[in-house]
């Protein structure tokens, strides 16, 4: 889902000299080993996962901290604002310094993170661990790129692609696996596993990378204060970011909120029930293709507004839920969750398109400020998903989404939206 635009570092292929257990010839004629891709993928999914572990683990818990379903809503908001800030403060530091270096830090810290996450005794503490989770799990926002700069120019697209099928692995099958190891081995032991997985990867890229020389050499203030000169003088990035981000306030709202509803009445189901709702996201998978294609041949415009619709009209779609059975909402649910993933996803993907035609010399950055959008967003969303939940129940969770992604069609209806620049 956080594809990143295709960033070139100068010296990438001479660079290997510099790593440890590399030499200059490191990789075969493509330039790039199977096993370096393989690294590549691994860490950008296992990173990204990172920032969804907790969603499908609220429900246990609550329970087992003593923390009311207001608070540990705020979690994977925490998560989220982290990931939001990550993405602002310290993504444009990749064209600034050596990338390798960034991410042995963040993978470093990201590991840290988990462990005080797992070790939490009230919620306090849980916030803070997940705030520094959310930070350091922009790690994925530093392979992807690296991916791209390293690999050459005539197989950039396949390996790329290669690198965000892992990215997307890492979502999909985040919640299932929490939902998964939560029921049986206690949510502690999630949280640890992932902290030792994070380890394991910044092991091998410590084994496996090498260096990045520097794309800019502008200081850390004017790379910052580029994003807001790119978000004032573009309508079509402000466009893009706000239509994005009330989207992903839907999205967030209602996965920060279903292992809380499906723990209670009439469901009772555990966590892993919860994450196995995680599935519903093979439908980005299925979208993000699909949408590229319409993309080129009719123009991401369309795109946007087909996306936009289907996730309004999906969200809308749970408010028949009291006339169904106990099984019947179940399935509504599941449903609907497939519906406005496609939906969403083919939206982001349709963004991006429109984004990156707008200045190619300035992608990295044009791409941050619409994944600020895109996570205030979501931090929004599970702020106000819980609230929701918590004083008015699940309903008032689907009138949020549908409400904001309405807001997100008219967004992109308004007149002139394909030709603001």
């Amino acid at each position: 889902m956080n594809t990143i635009p295709k960033t070139h570092t100068s010296g990438a292929g001479t660079a290997a000299a510099h790593s440890p257990g590399h030499s200059p010839a490191h990789g075969h004629a493509h330039g790039l080993s199977g096993s370096l891709i393989l690294l590549l993928a691994t860490g950008a999914g296992l990173a990204v996962a990172s920032l969804y572990y907790s969603q499908p683990m609220l429900g246990v818990l609550a329970d087992d901290i003593g923390a009311s379903e207001r608070s540990v809503g705020m979690v994977p908001m925490a998560t989220q604002l982290g990931y939001a800030l990550g993405i602002l403060l310290l993504a444009p530091l990749g064209d600034r310094y050596d990338r390798r270096r960034i991410i042995l830090i963040k993978a470093a810290v990201l590991t840290a993170a988990l462990l005080l996450a797992g070790a939490a005794s009230g919620v306090g503490a849980l916030l803070g661990a997940s705030l520094a989770i959310g930070l350091t799990a922009t790690l994925a926002q530093d392979i992807v790129p690296a991916a791209a700069s390293l690999a050459p120019e005539q197989h950039r697209g396949r390996i790329v692609g290669t690198v965000m099928t892992g990215l997307l692995l890492g979502i999909l099958l985040s919640r299932v696996v929490a939902g998964f190891v939560a029921e049986h081995f206690g949510w502690r032991a999630m949280f640890v596993a992932a902290s030792a997985s994070i380890a394991a990867i910044g092991v091998a890229a410590w084994r496996g990378l090498p260096r990045f020389h520097p794309t800019t050499h502008l200081s850390y203030g004017a790379l910052l204060g580029s994003l807001r000169t790119l978000f004032n003088k573009h309508g079509a990035l402000r466009r893009a970011a706000l239509a994005q981000g009330l989207l992903a306030i839907g999205f967030s709202a209602f996965w920060s909120t279903l292992a809380v509803m499906l723990h209670g009445a009439p469901f009772h189901l555990g966590s892993a029930a919860a994450g196995a709702f995680g599935l519903a996201g093979a439908a980005g998978a299925l979208a993000a293709p699909l949408a590229g294609r319409i993309s080129d041949r009719k123009g991401p415009e369309l795109v946007t507004r087909l996306g936009v619709g289907l996730a309004t009209l999906s969200f809308a779609a749970m408010a028949l839920s009291p006339w169904f059975s106990t099984q019947g909402q179940l399935v509504l649910l599941a449903l609907a969750a497939i519906g406005f993933d496609l939906g969403v996803q083919a939206t982001l993907v349709a963004h991006q398109t429109i984004v990156y035609g707008i200045e190619p010399g300035a992608r990295s950055r044009l791409n941050a400020v619409l994944f600020v959008g895109m996570f205030i967003g979501m931090a929004a969303g599970a702020a106000l998903g819980s609230l929701a939940l918590a004083q008015w129940g699940w309903i008032a969770v689907v009138a949020l989404a549908t409400a904001s992604s309405a807001l997100a069609l008219v967004v992109r209806m308004w007149p002139g939206a394909a030709k603001a620049h």
